[in-house]
């Protein structure tokens, strides 16, 4: 590789961790949002169908609601955390 082609790769480099960084921070919410919406309507369901209609078998449904809850807040603390470790680091210019 040439020096020409080096110097190019080494500025591109820069803009792609910036498109890259604003591609997560656009898919952040929707990261985090639909697994919560899932799994809340997964324990809505249940607290419906158990506790108001007295079906006593989808308890399935309770404990899956409650494993995409917890699953999904044990891995987006540490996401948002280096989110914004990110961000604080580099000032990406538009």
């Amino acid at each position: 590789m040439n020096r020409k082609k080096s110097i190019y790769y080494l500025n591109n480099k820069k803009n792609d961790d910036a498109k890259l960084f604003k591609t997560e921070i656009l898919l952040t919410p929707i990261l985090i949002l639909i697994p919560f919406l899932v799994g809340f309507y997964l324990i809505y369901d249940w607290y419906i169908r158990d506790i108001v209609l007295n079906e006593l078998d989808l308890f399935t449904e309770l404990l899956l609601g409650l494993i995409i809850i917890f699953g999904n807040l044990i891995f987006d603390i540490p996401l948002i955390r280096s989110l914004i470790k990110f961000s604080s680091k580099k000032k990406i210019k538009k």
